[in-house]
């Protein structure tokens, strides 16, 4: 059977969306037009899935029909022309992805269609992983178009490029697109064989481009309101199943063509820039070499100026086999241009009703019904009907945005028409008084100027002179003072490589000291490049690791075995609760540490978390035999972050090295800010006394910050630096964007700025901002989501980020610390695995998990890494192994504490809350001095984390951060002292 399909359309749950958007209005309104097929749109949306379960029936293979009842009660509203008419849905939904590829940030829209409802379940349920799928109908995802394909294909469905040529979000547009669809997909680009045109191009203007005759040319309408169904759609000539469609798509065979806007409707069709009312041909874009000679930014480059770009083929080109199309104006602009009202208007409604009572669905009058019969009705209509199908139109193409406007008759003809016949008695059209935008003159001709090659080589060649001169001392204790962003770590991996590699020293002599597992694994992964041969040797281990290791080999002195658990704090509870019956009680052994507790752990052949530092430290102090071992086995002893050492493992290291040792520490001081955690900065400043004659090295350069950046950053830290003369040197090129400082007028509208400037920075993350006026520009190039960061004092401050970031529909993540073991059902699967029956770790979970599905997906990564090697797997737990729970190919904006932020670094970060009591936190009349000192160095690490693009903001209910302060130099962003909005008052009687 021959039938149309309009397969890309949105629930009212879309951004910018009727709330007629239903399956009830879509139905009534697809019999109107005369549509067999409409997608659902929008499935991921957790409402609308729902909704489309409850209201749909199955009505053949993988496609749905509305239930009877409501069914029967649309046919009821519709005249015996129209009703009854099959009325088919396809689960779709568009998905927008916004990732970096190739240093340049992509944006690509794409329609995924899925075969049955538990399907789009498991879709669902991969892409929860990666985004909010509950914050918008057509999700924004920080995730690659090949990744998003290979989702869609191991679930089942199959993808169609959206709109593709659309220059801010289509795979071949001119913002952010690519040059051809393989480039895009890459290695899968084969298992996508359909492409949507969408309304600023026809498949015409797509033969021109050879790349392209691999694919179905498909249409849809991309309704945002129910009576804009088939505007474009799909001609379809098989049977009315998901996969005969799908089927069609794939070979041709039962595709038959389209039926299509006329491209110079659409609103990205030519160039231009709205904002100052330019529009140009792509001859005239050439000439200006695409700016716009009003403000002098770059103009938005319309489909016919790609399209001409990529053209391989003249003008009127046609690859043999290619399927035909129509092009139409839908019925409802048609009846208003005669009428001389606007297409929603009552009266252009009415005279539809009318119509199509009498001659049967839009789509039909327009293409079939003969144009004596449409006489009948209107002569004027019949008129332009017949001009329609010649295809004799006036056209005033779309730009930047702007729709365009077509046109059946000449400017002042249907008025001199009017004198011989009328339509509906109606009175004449009002000429048009909008002033379209005119050709402006080309400018003189621009020369472009070559960017310098950029070249580096490697290990310490490759290091800058300060890096090479701290990698470079011999012997003897070296205290590394790196600023950030100086290459502390690129140094420390390159001075351990280059001792086992050049200067003989044995890998099995080497151990290197961090203070987290991310920390220990970034290290071990630059060893392995620099060293491959030698990093099985080397020993890289974070303090509790390390101490595991010595007690696995001396536990026999505290009555452990080699293979003794970490408890981890349900175990710790459980154990203090044999001792003593009130669970308060057993809260307090275990905070104190009390010896009944320690006792009953050691007899289950258990240790706590604090027994990895004090129980090697207790072995050492005990024997001088064990220190003289252990020095003797590592000579060369690394320590990342000894800013952050506490006395216990301050003890710990003395004993490791003695006084002439060859012990590298590397750090800021002025980024010490543990203190709370018992960390002492004071450890790192008198450094040179416990190790007398340590050589001291420097690291200024930084290459991480713009110059505002850097120099705001030391402004900040200078009133209480711990460093004699602080220097640091920006040396990256980041631009000369400002620090922006901004002051809201509450919490809530604080988080609604970080929203909005990501988007501006962006360039833009939906139409929705472009078309609102919220986003006028292309943004910072090469960014994606995971490039934002919004850092705060402490995690109260985020309700309202996620609040406003969730409305905005921009993917996110709270990068904090989330323990594995913390999550329901880990603890009973990591005590059940001893009873299981397998041979790896990830056996056991599996069999253990039962149809725990969340513990077990949680589980299953680490599970996985640790093979055979149980040991490691109950270790891993207990030593505090976070969740990774995200999609690791997916890209979000980070959400974190201050503290969180140490170490990372971001192209954009905010920082809020920039007030007196949060930072600097404190009680009002509360004066301790080192506590100020140490906010000011958080706020130091916050800001030193920005590498292009840094905002501070404050809320008018506190005063503002006395830090900010040493701010010489910023941008004010909004007003200084915003207003709040005045709220209703009563007025009174009297």
């Amino acid at each position: 059977m021959r039938f149309v399909a309009d397969l890309h359309i949105h629930s009212k749950y879309s951004r910018a969306c009727s709330r007629d958007c239903d399956l009830e209005h879509l139905t009534w309104w697809a019999r109107r037009k005369g549509i067999s097929l409409v997608g659902t749109g929008d499935f991921t949306h957790p409402a609308w899935y729902d909704h489309l379960g409850e209201n749909l029936v199955e009505a053949a293979p993988g496609l749905f029909r509305l239930r009877d009842d409501l069914d029967r009660d649309i046919d009821r509203r519709l005249p015996p022309s129209l009703a009854a008419a099959p009325v088919r849905f396809m689960l779709s939904v568009e998905i927008s992805t916004i990732y970096k590829r190739g240093d340049r940030t992509r944006k690509v829209h794409h329609l995924i269609y899925m075969p049955d409802l538990s399907s789009a379940a498991r879709f669902n349920a991969r892409l929860a992983k990666i985004g909010n799928l509950g914050s918008d109908g057509r999700p924004i995802l920080g995730l690659d178009s090949r990744d998003l394909l290979e989702i869609t294909l191991e679930c089942g469905g199959y993808l169609v490029p959206a709109h593709v040529w659309t220059p801010w979000f289509a795979v071949l547009g001119s913002k952010s697109g690519f040059d051809a669809i393989e480039d895009c997909y890459v290695d899968l680009a084969s298992h996508v064989f359909a492409v949507e045109t969408g309304l600023s191009s026809d498949p015409e203007m797509n033969w021109r481009v050879s790349g392209l005759d691999k694919y179905r040319l498909v249409s849809n309408s991309d309704a945002h309101s129910p009576p804009v169904l088939g505007r474009e759609a799909t001609v379809f000539d098989t049977e009315l199943d998901y996969y005969s469609v799908r089927k069609a798509l794939e070979t041709g065979e039962g595709f038959a063509g389209s039926l299509e806007f006329f491209p110079e409707e659409g609103k990205y069709h030519v160039d231009g820039h709205r904002k100052c009312g330019v529009r140009m041909e792509p001859r005239e874009t050439l000439a200006h070499n695409g700016i716009c000679p009003e403000c002098g930014k770059p103009l938005t480059v319309g489909v016919l100026s790609r399209v001409e770009e990529l053209a391989d083929r003249p003008h009127g080109a046609r690859p043999p086999g290619a399927a035909g199309f129509t092009s139409l104006v839908p019925l409802p602009e048609v009846v208003s241009e005669i009428v001389g009202t606007g297409p929603k208007s009552k009266k252009v409604l009415a005279e539809i009703d009318k119509l199509t009572a009498a001659l049967g669905p839009e789509l039909v009058i327009l293409q079939d019904v003969p144009v004596d019969d449409i006489a009948v009705h209107s002569p004027l209509l019949a008129e332009a009907v017949t001009r329609l199908r010649r295809g004799e139109v006036v056209r005033d193409s779309g730009y930047d945005g702007e729709y365009g406007v077509i046109r059946v008759f000449e400017p002042g003809e249907l008025e001199r028409r009017r004198s011989a016949f009328a339509l509906f008695d109606y009175d004449a059209p009002k000429p048009s008084t909008v002033e379209r935008p005119r050709p402006v003159p080309a400018p003189a001709d621009a020369v472009d100027v070559p960017a310098p090659a950029v070249t580096g080589p490697s290990l310490l060649d490759g290091l800058d002179p300060e890096q090479r001169a701290a990698a470079e001392v011999a012997g003897g204790p070296l205290l590394i003072i790196a600023g950030p962003g100086t290459g502390k770590t690129r140094t420390l991996t390159h001075r351990i490589a280059d001792l086992v590699t050049s200067r003989g020293v044995p890998a099995a002599q080497c151990l290197a000291i961090t203070f987290t597992r991310r920390a220990a694994e970034e290290m071990a992964e630059r060893l392995a490049a620099l060293a491959p041969d030698a990093v099985g040797e080397l020993t890289i281990a974070t303090f509790h690791s390390l101490g595991v290791l010595i007690l696995r080999e001396h536990g026999e002195a505290f009555g452990l075995s080699a293979s003794f658990g970490v408890a981890d704090p349900e175990r710790q509870l459980a154990v203090a609760s044999s001792v003593v019956a009130d669970e308060k009680e057993a809260r307090a052994l275990v905070a104190a540490g009390d010896a009944r507790y320690k006792k009953a752990l050691r007899a289950q052949d258990l240790v706590d978390f604090d027994d990895l530092i004090t129980l090697p430290l207790t072995l050492l102090e005990e024997s001088a035999a064990l220190v003289d071992a252990y020095r003797a086995r590592w000579r060369w002893v690394s320590v990342d972050e000894y800013q952050d050492v506490d006395e216990q493992q301050y003890r710990l290291l003395r004993l490791l090295v003695p006084p002439d040792g060859n012990l590298t520490a590397i750090g800021d001081p002025d980024q010490a800010i543990y203190r709370f955690r018992g960390a002492d900065v004071g450890f790192f400043l008198r450094f040179r006394e416990d190790f007398a004659g340590a050589r001291t090295v420097q690291l200024t350069r930084n290459y991480r910050s713009s110059t505002a950046v850097v120099t705001g950053a030391l402004q900040v830290i200078a009133p209480s630096s711990l460093v004699p003369g602080r220097e640091l040197r920006p040396m990256a090129d980041h631009g000369d964007a400002p620090i922006g400082v901004h002051h809201a007028s509450s919490e809530a509208a604080e988080a609604a700025f970080v929203a909005r400037t990501v988007e501006q920075v962006l360039g833009g993350a939906s139409f929705h901002a472009f078309d609102s006026g919220r986003v006028v520009g292309d943004g910072t190039q090469g960014l994606g989501f995971a490039d934002f960061a919004v850092l705060y004092r402490t995690d109260r401050q985020s309700r309202a980020l996620v609040e406003a970031l969730t409305r905005s529909g921009l993917p996110f993540q709270k990068r904090s610390h989330d323990r594995l073991a913390d999550r329901p059902g880990v603890a009973r699967i990591a005590h059940d695995l001893r009873f299981a029956a397998g041979e790896t770790v990830l056996e056991r979970v599996r069999a253990v998990a039962g149809d725990d599905h969340t513990a077990y997906e949680l589980l299953k990564p680490l599970a996985a890494s640790c093979g055979t090697d149980f040991e490691r797997f109950h270790a891993a737990l207990a030593l505090g192994v976070e969740v990774d729970t995200w999609d690791p190919r997916a890209d979000r904006i980070s959400l974190l504490t201050l503290h969180a932020s140490k170490g990372l670094e971001f192209p954009v970060v905010f920082i809020v809350g920039c007030e007196d009591g949060v930072l600097p936190m404190r009680w009002p009349g509360e004066d301790d001095a080192e506590a100020v000192a140490e906010e000011r160095r958080l706020l130091f690490v916050g800001m030193t984390r920005a590498q292009r693009h840094l905002f501070l903001s404050h809320t008018t209910g506190r005063p503002r951060s006395p830090f900010l302060a040493a701010l010489k130099s910023y941008e004010q962003l909004g007003d200084t002292q915003p207003r709040r909005k005045r709220k209703g008052t009563q007025l009174s009687l009297l």
